[in-house]
């Protein structure tokens, strides 16, 4: 059987803020290629899981692993992209296109004050083409829509060439009517460019029919698998995991379904 490289492993991981335990013994791998959904309520852990994964706050206890290496010796951080809810409270007044805004993905590799090659321009382009803005590229990045805008945050963690793309809620802030549209397009990154997701959402009836895997978090991790395994689970075991009532609603039947 061929191995599968896991992008991320997670092992007996635990963080609290002073007294107050966060995260209780996470056991979580990612497998190279998946789209993982992280769901929960508010207060579970989940931005601080990510914080933990993004090498912003250390654990008191257990181990991350990235691409293979401890987190503690890791240095190709331009293998991870992270898209946080920026449409939801970015300054629309900001004056630079989708162009400009694109490009500062690539300050890493560049350098602040170097100038762009042809080579590094056509990477802008092709970034703004995978979330279907191409249209938009001189476009003030003020003038757009919350959720084009999110597109192009997106567009600005692609543009550096990750293997992993890590998005907390990216739809806060995004028109309802165009949710749909958004997840789609994370769909194709993930199936076409073979970027590894994570994706850290509420809206559970959406992400099971778009993500591969499932990852329940509130402290604990309560379910870690497949979407067709957590599918199968009953109401009654998501509710005692979120600690209040829980429907989900397909989105296949025209229901608005979120948790």
């Amino acid at each position: 059987m061929k191995h599968i490289e896991n992008v991320l492993e997670i092992k007996d991981l635990s963080f609290k803020y002073e007294k107050q335990n966060v995260l209780e013994n996470i056991h979580l791998s990612i497998p190279k290629g998946a789209f993982l959904g992280l769901v929960g309520p508010n207060g579970s852990g989940k931005s601080t899981l990510l914080k933990c994964i993004l090498g912003l706050l250390r654990a008191q206890q257990g181990s991350i692993q990235l691409f293979g290496k401890d987190i503690r010796k890791f240095k190709d951080w331009n293998k991870i992209g992270f898209v946080s809810q920026k449409a939801n409270s970015f300054n629309s007044g900001f004056p630079a296109t989708v162009f400009e805004v694109v490009s500062t993905g690539l300050v890493s590799k560049v350098g602040l004050l170097r100038f762009f090659n042809k080579t590094h321009k056509k990477q802008v382009l092709e970034a703004i083409k995978a979330v279907g803005m191409e249209a938009f590229a001189n476009r003030n990045i003020g003038d757009l829509s919350g959720g084009q805008q999110q597109r192009i945050f997106i567009a600005r963690a692609l543009v550096s060439e990750p293997e992993l793309l890590i998005l907390d809620e990216p739809t806060v802030g995004v028109d309802i009517k165009n949710v749909q549209n958004f997840y789609q397009m994370l769909e194709k990154l993930n199936k076409e460019m073979g970027i590894t997701l994570v994706l850290v959402t509420h809206d559970v009836g959406t992400i099971t029919e778009k993500v591969t895997h499932v990852a329940c978090l509130n402290k604990n991790l309560h379910f870690h698998g497949v979407t067709d395994e957590f599918e199968k689970l009953r109401t009654n075991d998501l509710s005692s995991f979120y600690g209040h009532e829980v429907h989900v609603l397909s989105h296949n039947h025209h229901d608005g379904g979120h948790v």
